[in-house]
């Protein structure tokens, strides 16, 4: 059982190396193929409250399970013929969007990186979201 991306990645490519698909899995086919599996996803969220969408039946989970492995598989696909590396890309994102959206100052405030003007941490946000009472 893979636990890692690497791992993933290495079954993928054999997988689709035996079967001859390699040749079908361009840049720009596996990014349609992850665009609808992303809508797959959503299907199972359409029309349930915030309440609902939190507590999945058992089936319904599995079946989020499902869509969610197709996810990866065409996000980890996709990456190895780009030769882009998710964990570093990720660990890169991450540091961008905590020089973005420092703590202090974005606290419990859900706006774009350029909804706060001025990103001066030491400046207070002048949050639109209301703070709850302490």
């Amino acid at each position: 059982m893979p636990d890692s991306l690497d791992d993933l990645n290495r079954r993928l490519l054999t997988f689709a190396r035996e079967r001859d698909w390699e040749q079908f899995h361009s840049p720009k086919n596996l990014s349609m193929a992850l665009a609808g599996e992303c809508g797959e996803l959503l299907e199972h969220f359409q029309w349930l409250s915030e309440a609902q969408s939190a507590c999945l039946e058992a089936d319904k989970k599995a079946a989020v399970g499902q869509e969610l492995a197709d996810i990866l598989i065409y996000l980890i696909r996709l990456a190895e013929r780009l030769d882009i590396d998710l964990i570093a890309a990720a660990e890169d994102k991450i540091a961008r969007n905590e020089q973005r959206y420092p703590a202090q100052r974005v606290r419990g405030d859900a706006r774009r990186a350029e909804e706060y003007g001025d990103l001066d941490p030491s400046i207070p946000s002048k949050s639109i979201v209301a703070a709850a009472p302490e």
